[in-house]
């Protein structure tokens, strides 16, 4: 399930096929003023990533995965 959703991507208005790369929402406890989540749990995804996604899927995939992640969106071919 989605908790939060950062937006990377310099061309905004590209939304059929970009970069999406999920990981668990607690990686992102240690932030100045981050709200706090919970473990995740052992079989939570530590980082994956979907190239050439639509923001469509990629949230539909996000909302799928059964613990707290934050969904990242860059540019098609960027992301880490």
């Amino acid at each position: 399930m989605i908790y939060n959703i950062i937006d990377r991507r310099t061309r905004q208005h590209r939304w059929r096929q970009i970069t999406a790369i999920v990981e668990p929402t607690y990686h992102d406890n240690t932030v100045d003023d981050a709200d706090q989540a919970d473990n995740a749990g052992p079989d939570a995804p530590v980082h994956e990533q979907r190239p050439a996604i639509s923001v469509t899927d990629a949230v539909a995939w996000a909302t799928g995965i059964p613990c707290a992640v934050t969904l990242y969106f860059y540019d098609l071919g960027a992301g880490i």
